[in-house]
């Protein structure tokens, strides 16, 4: 289970999430480690885009928190990926960033979280695209040790 921190302007008028350039970006590192859209689920801390694209607030984080809730009680993940600040603050109690976190894997209560940077974070700083596939390797490794 993938989880992003809100829908963008793509997102919020399909009603589905990462369908903009992010989740092109975001469909080419699946396909890097051979795993298809369809293979997990996407989600995001809130179900609506904050005003002028800002990152939420705490409440609209802690409003959107059963919909979250639930869809992790329903899809049962073996691993969910925060990807952002906003998306691995809302499931680690850590104010570390995603620069200190990315790439680790925390099991916490019999779930294994792998934070990750937000693929649009790879379009405004390009150097983090071989960030991101190196922790799309790492990801892979880590999914296949759990199938053993």
């Amino acid at each position: 289970m993938f989880v992003g921190e809100a829908p963008g302007e793509q997102e919020d008028l399909q009603g589905r999430p990462f369908v903009g350039a992010a989740g092109k970006l975001l469909t080419d590192l699946l396909k890097s480690v051979d795993l298809r859209r369809e293979d997990v689920y996407i989600a995001n801390t809130v179900k609506c885009r904050p005003p002028n694209n800002r990152p939420p607030r705490k409440d609209e984080s802690a409003a959107c928190r059963p919909y979250l809730d639930r869809q992790v009680a329903l899809i049962r993940p073996a691993v969910i990926c925060p990807m952002g600040n906003s998306a691995i603050r809302a499931f680690l109690d850590s104010d570390e960033s995603v620069t200190a976190l990315h790439g680790i894997p925390f099991e916490i209560q019999s779930v294994t979280y792998f934070p990750m940077y937000h693929p649009a974070a790879a379009l405004y700083t390009f150097s983090l695209r071989k960030v991101m596939e190196e922790d799309f390797r790492k990801l892979r490794a880590l999914l296949d040790s759990i199938a053993d």
